[in-house]
C-alpha cells in the first residue's frame, strides 16, 4: 500500500537519553559523545531493539537485521566500527545499478599538469534556481586530491553549490567517508541513523557506506574533505592532558527515526563507487531504520565548542594545535588529513609577530572561510573562497599583514573576532582538477601580487644594543630595528 511521504522536517521525538542542540534549535535531539556505543529506538516502536542478541531469528516488529561494518570484522576491539540497523526492508533490495553523468566529481587527478603555485580562488559561484536546480550530489565539484579510492588511501576535496534539495533520492559513499563544512546555509541532513540540522560554523561526517540525503533552503555552499582508507578521529592530546581542543561530549549523534513510504516512480539511490556515481531504483525510502546500535554513526560538531590552546608567552605556536579532527596514515604523526580550524581568541605573546610565519611545509595545506577575514591576508581570501598551498611551496603573511604587525604595540588584542578559517591539512602532494585550475572560473590568477610589496629591511650595522635602545621599555625590538 502506498504511503504518503512524510516531511523531512517531521517530529522527533525526545527520549531521556537525547540531548537539544547547544543553539536552542526545536530539534533535532541527539546523542552526545565521540565515537561512543549507542543505542537509539524510534519511540513510536518502543522495544524495537532486540534484547541480548543482534541477529534474532524473528526481530522485534518483524524488522530486518542489517550490519553496516566500518572496519575490517577483525580490526583491534579499539578501532572496530560496526553498527546493526533494524529496517523495514533491507538495503539489498534495489534495481541493478547502471552509470549516471558525474559533472565535476572527480578522482582523475591528471587532467592538466602539476602546478606549484600559491593558488587562491574566489568565492565559489552558486547556480540560480531560475537558470538550473541542482542538488547537492549534482553541485559536488572537485578541486584537488590524491591517491587512489581503489588501493583506499588518499583524499578529496569538494565544494558543493546547490540550491534545491534531494527529493526521493539519496547517496552514499562506497570510497570513504565525507567531512562536510556549511558556508552558506544551513542543511538538513537524513540518514539512516536518523536527522541533523548542520548550519555554517558546524560541521557534520558521514562515514563510508551511510545513506544520506541532503534539503537545503536556498542557495548553499559549503566544503567537503573527502577521505579514502580511514576514519576521523579525535586527535592524542600528549602534553596537554586529558581535557582540550574538541571534547568529545560535544560530539552530537542523530537520534532513530524511520519513514515508511512507497514511491511509485522509483526512489533513486545514488552510490560513489571508484570516483563514479551509479544509480539504482528502488520502490520504498532507504530511511526506514526503526532501531540501530553501534559505534558507527553519522555525527555533526558545532566549532564554538572548540576549546582553544595557545601561546601565552612567545612566539607563535604552529597550527596543529587547532586540529579538530584527524586521519592518521600507517606512518605515527602522519595523517592523510587532518581538519584544522583557526577561531576567535586572545594573543597576547611578547616579542613575537604574532600572525602565522613563513612557512614551507611537507604537508599541502587547503585553506577556506567560513566567515570574516583570515587574519593572515588582509584582502583577497574570503568566505565561500579557498587556497591551496601545495608541499615546499612558501606561503605565509601577505605585505600589508607583514608591516602592519612588525609594527603594532603588543598588547593583548582578540585575534579572529567575528571569523572561522579553516585549513585541510594532507600528506598526500595533490593534484588540481581541471575544474578548479579552468571550469570554475573562480582560480585569482593575481594571487602572487599580495607578496610582491615585501622589501628589504636588512641592516648590516644592526647590534643587539641597538635594537634595545630603540625599542624602549615595552617597545617591540622588530619595530624598533626597521625604523
Amino acid at each position: 500500500m502506498k504511503r504518503n511521504k512524510p516531511s523531512l522536517r517531521g517530529r522527533v521525538h525526545l527520549s531521556v537519553t537525547q540531548r537539544k542542540p547547544p543553539h536552542g534549535d526545536r530539534g533535532p535531539f541527539y546523542l552526545t559523545g565521540f565515537g561512543n556505543e549507542f543505542s537509539s529506538e524510534d519511540p513510536r516502536c518502543p522495544g524495537a531493539l532486540p534484547e541480548g542478541q543482534n541477529n534474532p531469528q524473528v526481530c522485534p516488529y518483524n524488522l530486518y537485521a542489517e550490519q553496516l561494518s566500518g572496519s575490517a570484522f577483525t580490526c583491534p576491539r579499539s578501532a572496530n566500527k560496526r553498527s546493526w540497523l533494524y529496517r523495514i526492508i533491507p538495503s539489498v533490495r534495489h534495481k541493478p545499478f547502471t552509470v549516471m553523468h558525474h559533472g565535476s566529481l572527480t578522482d582523475n587527478w591528471n587532467e592538466v599538469e602539476p602546478d606549484p603555485n600559491q593558488l587562491r580562488w574566489l568565492p565559489f559561484t552558486i547556480p540560480k534556481v531560475a537558470e538550473k536546480k541542482v542538488d547537492f550530489v549534482m553541485g559536488l565539484n572537485t578541486v584537488c586530491g590524491a591517491g587512489d579510492s581503489r588501493a583506499r588511501n588518499g583524499i578529496a576535496i569538494h565544494v558543493y553549490t546547490c540550491n534545491t534539495s534531494m527529493i526521493d533520492r539519496s547517496f552514499y559513499n562506497s570510497d570513504g567517508d565525507f567531512l562536510i563544512v556549511p558556508q552558506q546555509g544551513k542543511i538538513f541532513v537524513t540518514t539512516e541513523f536518523g536527522k541533523m540540522i548542520v548550519e555554517p560554523n558546524e560541521i557534520c561526517v558521514i562515514q563510508q557506506g551511510m545513506h544520506f540525503s541532503v534539503e537545503v533552503f536556498g542557495e548553499t555552499r559549503g566544503y567537503v574533505l573527502e577521505v579514502y582508507g580511514a576514519h576521523f578521529e579525535l586527535p592524542d592530546l600528549g602534553p596537554i592532558g586529558a581535557n582540550g581542543l574538541a571534547n568529545p561530549r560535544d560530539f552530537l549523534v542523530p537520534v532513530a527515526w524511520y519513514e515508511d513510504y512507497t514511491v511509485a516512480g522509483g526512489y533513486t539511490i545514488i552510490s560513489k563507487y571508484q570516483g563514479k556515481l551509479f544509480s539504482a531504483l528502488q520502490d520504498h525510502s532507504p530511511f526506514n531504520v526503526v532501531a540501530w546500535h553501534g559505534n558507527y554513526t553519522p555525527y555533526k560538531y558545532n566549532l564554538e565548542n572548540f576549546m582553544v590552546i595557545n601561546c601565552v608567552a612567545f612566539d607563535h605556536a604552529d597550527p596543529s594545535i587547532f586540529t579538530v579532527l584527524t586521519a592518521k596514515s600507517v606512518r605515527p604523526g602522519v595523517a592523510i588529513a587532518d581538519f584544522v580550524i583557526f577561531p576567535p581568541r586572545w594573543g597576547i605573546a611578547d616579542h613575537t609577530f604574532r600572525p602565522p610565519y613563513y612557512h614551507r611545509n611537507c604537508m599541502s595545506e587547503f585553506m577556506g572561510l567560513i566567515k570574516g577575514h583570515y587574519e593572515a591576508k588582509e584582502g583577497g581570501f574570503l568566505p565561500g573562497g579557498g587556497s591551496l598551498h601545495s608541499i615546499m611551496t612558501p606561503h605565509g603573511p601577505d605585505a600589508d599583514c607583514f608591516e602592519k604587525n612588525s609594527k603594532a604595540a603588543l598588547k593583548p588584542e582578540r585575534v579572529a573576532e567575528g571569523t572561522m578559517a579553516f585549513m585541510f591539512e594532507s600528506s598526500f602532494s595533490m593534484a588540481v582538477t581541471r575544474w578548479g585550475m579552468d571550469t570554475c572560473r573562480r582560480l585569482d590568477k593575481d594571487y602572487y601580487r599580495c607578496w610582491e610589496p615585501l622589501r628589504s629591511h636588512f641592516d648590516p650595522h644592526w647590534t643587539p644594543s641597538s635594537q634595545k635602545a630603540k625599542a624602549g621599555p615595552g617597545g617591540c625590538p622588530r619595530a624598533a630595528a626597521r625604523e
